[in-house]
């Protein structure tokens, strides 16, 4: 017998709303599987990037006044004078962020004044001098801050850093020809900032929607809203007791702030390492059970199909068709299923893609995953039909002459 497509499309037309909510099923099946992949690999990579900064032996305090004459400036130099005096301290500076926790600033930059439109995100800690020492990050080229660049915190917003430090690479990224060193940058407040060095990669507080590695670093004293946080570098493995010891000095040395947190900068590595696998098996699991009903769809189509073609098919043999005859009719019929599934499917993928690159700041989807997706739905939408396409081929040929 000579199959052909033609009769496989009769028979779709005859059941088109099946087909249809099946193909639907597909589509939103391929969408979410790529999509969820694509957000998987992002948070496996974020596990597996390196941080840049030495958080096994450093430590943060954050630090909050209880009123609003709060001298901020001065409780720092106090608590700083303290913490570098401790034996086993490396460094130590206050910061309005804090490496790998959501504890942080950050904003928009453009490489001209007054400029709007397509801008860099990138976000930003306020350190002193000593804070290259204190994240344990090189200095590749330009130079580092020295106490006199720093400008002590003020409320008048034109009193702020002129000159910043900036990763390497966030330095590509706005300068791609090599030429970051000496070049004005303009944050969204209107000011300028000149980059007057170049540091290696590290990461800074967390947000979702900006790039890891792109961080500025400018020379100011933190103290917005009266809070800033404490980061120490230690000795190796002594991050812990001495974060105990600085507490118990700090915590009553002063009445008009509070200390709200004291953690070492592993407790936030390991939070942030536990949200992205958190994230990657809720996905994961929520891409098996959509891919799940899909197959369901798919199995019982194909089943339904078979119940209520029984005479049909019982036809088809008694006029020569063998049992491969059969199975490969209805294994065409789903074939076409899925191509009308999967080329829906593609275009949903893309359209969600576009949506979470636009608002989240994702990377944009490699069409490596989608090709990857569209061949294992295929697989596992052929293999769902195989057990009702098998029942098929086993209709006698009696059957057809069973109502003449």
């Amino acid at each position: 017998m000579n199959l052909n497509v033609r009769p496989v499309v009769s028979a779709l037309r005859r059941n088109r709303t099946g087909a249809l909510l099946v193909v639907l099923e597909i589509a939103i099946a391929l969408a979410v599987m790529v999509n969820a992949a694509w957000i998987v690999a992002q948070r496996v990579h974020e596990i597996d990037q390196p941080t840049g900064i030495d958080y096994r032996d450093m430590f943060a305090i954050g630090v909050s006044g209880v009123s609003g004459d709060f001298n901020a400036s001065g409780a720092q130099q106090q608590d700083l004078e303290y913490l570098r005096s401790l034996p086993g301290v490396i460094a130590a500076t206050a910061s309005s962020g804090v490496p790998l926790a959501p504890h942080g600033q950050g904003g928009l930059i453009w490489r001209k004044p007054d400029q709007r439109g397509p801008s860099f995100t990138a976000r930003s800690m306020e350190v002193d001098e000593h804070g290259l020492d204190t994240l344990g990050v090189r200095l590749i080229a330009g130079r580092s801050f020295t106490a006199a660049d720093v400008v002590p915190y003020s409320n008048d917003l034109s009193l702020t850093a002129h000159e910043a430090l900036i990763t390497r690479s966030f330095a590509r990224k706005l300068f791609p020809r090599g030429d970051a060193l000496g070049k004005p940058l303009y944050p969204g407040d209107g000011s300028m900032l000149t980059i007057a060095g170049i540091t290696s990669d590290f990461v800074s507080s967390v947000v979702r929607t900006d790039p890891t590695y792109d961080v500025i670093l400018l020379p100011q004293t933190p103290g917005a809203d009266g809070v800033y946080f404490l980061l120490v570098r230690t000795q190796p493995g002594r991050a812990e007791a001495l974060m105990q010891t600085a507490v118990r000095h700090l915590a009553p040395a002063r009445v008009d702030r509070v200390i709200y947190f004291a953690h070492p900068l592993e407790y936030f590595k390991l939070r942030l390492d536990a949200d992205n696998r958190n994230v990657a098996i809720f996905l994961a699991s929520i891409t098996a059970l959509v891919l799940a009903i899909a197959c369901l769809g798919i199995f019982g189509l194909a089943t339904f199909n078979v119940s209520t073609r029984t005479k049909q098919i019982g036809t088809m043999r008694a006029v020569g068709a063998r049992k491969r005859d059969v199975v490969a009719h209805f294994m065409i019929e789903n074939a076409i299923i899925l191509t009308a599934g999967m080329l829906t499917g593609c275009t949903l993928a893309f359209g969600v893609a576009y949506w979470l690159t636009v608002q989240y700041q994702l990377p944009r989807l490699d069409l490596l995953y989608l090709a990857i997706g569209v061949l294992a739905v295929a697989l596992i939408g052929q293999l769902a039909a195989w057990h009702p396409a098998r029942r098929a081929a086993s209709v006698p040929p009696s059957v057809a002459t069973r109502t003449v």
